[in-house]
């Protein structure tokens, strides 16, 4: 009985967890790659909405210098 009992604590206590979590979905995604004689620019931007429903925009930009 307490096998039971016990497993099926164990089971409701994992299939929670997931909605605690949560986990971001991705609105939108859009890279650039420009290459120069002086080296080369990544520009990202990226759009998600977090689990609580708010919406972040993000933005990077990388230079990589040509050796």
């Amino acid at each position: 009985m307490t096998r039971i009992i016990l497993a099926s604590l164990l089971t409701l206590s994992l299939a929670g967890i997931p909605s605690l979590v949560g986990c971001e979905r991705e609105l939108a995604h859009e890279k650039k790659v420009e290459q120069t004689p002086s080296g080369t620019n990544v520009k990202e931007k990226k759009t998600v909405e977090n689990p609580d429903g708010s919406i972040t925009k993000t933005e990077t930009k990388d230079k990589v210098s040509n050796p």
